[in-house]
């Protein structure tokens, strides 16, 4: 049985893992049953097997980037007794991991210390994406953490004075606390995966009437302080923006080709001098939209199915319901449960599969770089293919994060 190569962004190999295959198997015999029009066979009774969980919508932070700041502070918090719900009714239908991120700083919830407790006791993976203001909440928790859970920290800079244009702290948080603070969680627990989260800013982007602090040149120089203070690995990703219009997250929204491959050239230059600086030290790793604009292949990349099949394997749970999609997060198009979340499971599935059949990806995702892309284009490879379900390989199982 083959391993799972590319652990961070292999999505349709992971679909593949021998534990959570036979969802994959069920899902596509469903579809087919769809395409011959018949109605014997509904939605597979499972749940997704990775959530975003959004713990709260509260931020101390207030980033000019931030794609989801049409929703912050708005006093919203998911209770802890729901949450403890939420994990048992979906862990009961098969989830395998969750990642606290999006909407608000998870840290900031009240019962962050015990939500990390209930999903380990609950075995699950664990991913935790942070602004780093309150490490020392996770370093509380740290020993609960295993080898494949890992802590992201969003840093986007090198440099002091970039730090606080990225992030606009609302406290006299440094960079430098940040970054010794993050030694101490990896000296704490040395098997987790300690992450330097990176968005690339180049020249000329603006957000709401505000022009961004471009970063190009410090990536090198990150890759340098996650050396010395303990990081795993640098991931990379380019500056995402929210459309006013559509309020759809978009890559390179409007730019022409001759400067889209002006832009890439200044990326991957400083790339190349941040993976040289990296050695066999710290790992580096670049996202799918990255490479797409390294490419310059960002249109090929928002070119979507008519259906996002991905939205059956994971969702977004939030203080204001779930949705379908991070990209979507608080749009009502793509909720598919309300304040309620998940504790009528069977009422959260109707809506799934409502979704999946109504949601047009095609049109509804045209601006969207989408991180999901491939593994979406692979699901309609193998669902039209009429390949006998128990023909697709199975790999070896490793890492459930979607």
């Amino acid at each position: 049985m083959e391993k799972l190569k590319a652990r961070e962004h292999d999505f349709s190999s992971k679909l593949r893992q021998e534990s959570v295959i036979h969802r994959l198997r069920d899902y596509v015999l469903w579809q087919r049953d769809l395409g011959k029009g018949s109605a014997a066979r509904t939605i597979p009774k499972l749940g997704p097997f990775s959530i975003n969980l959004d713990l709260t919508l509260a931020c101390n932070f207030a980033c000019p980037h931030c794609v989801d700041s049409m929703i912050l502070n708005r006093g919203k918090s998911i209770p802890l007794k729901e949450i403890t719900q939420t994990l048992d009714v979906l862990r009961a239908n098969g989830l395998r991991s969750v990642i606290l991120v999006g909407g608000g700083e998870p840290t900031l919830h009240p019962d962050f210390e015990d939500v990390v407790r209930q999903i380990k006791e609950k075995d699950l993976q664990l991913g935790i994406v942070t602004n780093g203001s309150k490490l020392d909440k996770i370093l509380a928790v740290a020993h609960l953490l295993k080898e494949k859970d890992w802590v992201r920290i969003s840093i986007d800079a090198a440099r002091e004075d970039t730090f606080k244009e990225m992030h606009r702290p609302r406290t006299r948080l440094t960079l430098k606390r940040i970054l010794e603070k993050s030694k101490k969680l990896k000296e704490k627990n040395p098997t987790l995966s300690l992450g330097y989260s990176f968005v690339i800013v180049w020249e000329d982007i603006e957000v709401n009437g505000n022009r961004l602090s471009p970063n190009l040149e410090e990536m090198a120089e990150a890759v340098d302080l996650a050396r010395k203070y303990g990081f795993d690995y640098v991931s990379f990703k380019p500056c995402l923006v929210r459309l006013r219009e559509s309020q759809r997250e978009s890559l390179l929204d409007q730019v022409e080709k001759e400067k889209e491959a002006e832009i890439a050239e200044k990326i991957r230059v400083n790339l190349e001098k941040a993976k040289a600086r990296a050695g066999d030290h710290v790992k580096v790793l670049d996202s799918v939209n990255l490479k797409a604009l390294l490419n310059e292949d960002t249109r090929e990349l928002k070119r979507q199915p008519k259906r996002c099949h991905m939205q059956f394997f994971r969702t977004v749970v939030t203080p204001a319901g779930v949705f379908h999609c991070p990209a979507f997060r608080g749009i009502s198009k793509a909720k598919i449960a309300g304040d309620d979340g998940y504790l009528d499971f069977d009422r959260s599935l109707e809506n799934t599969a409502r979704s999946i059949l109504d949601f047009d990806a095609e049109e509804e995702c045209k601006e969207v770089g989408c991180f999901y892309h491939h593994a979406n284009w692979w699901l309609e490879e193998i669902i039209h293919s009429g390949k006998e379900v128990h023909d697709i390989e199975a790999v070896k199982d490793d890492n459930f994060f979607l």
